[in-house]
């Protein structure tokens, strides 16, 4: 994928985050090293050409609410919980 440094490591953090697992736009900050720079990570994340091949769904807010997501959130909360339900199932 083509973009900045900087974008290329927020989406290359992106695809450490766990299946099924979500985090806020602030512990993705953090994990890059840029806890000051949180609306640059989610305008980052919002720039993934490849929002299924490279997770930015598993990305929330601060308070737990579904933000942003290119593909709508109604396919942002389907893909959190056809994760969730699948991981489920393993277990």
């Amino acid at each position: 994928m083509k973009g900045t440094d900087f974008q290329k490591s927020v989406w290359h953090t992106l695809n450490t985050i766990p299946y099924a697992h979500k985090i806020t736009y602030t512990e993705l900050a953090a994990l890059i090293g840029k806890e000051n720079a949180v609306r640059a990570v989610g305008n980052a994340n919002g720039k993934n050409r490849l929002n299924i091949i490279v997770p930015c769904h598993r990305i929330i807010g601060a308070n737990g609410s579904l933000t942003g997501y290119s593909g709508g959130l109604w396919r942002k909360e389907w893909l959190l919980i056809h994760e969730q339900c699948s991981l489920n199932k393993e277990e």
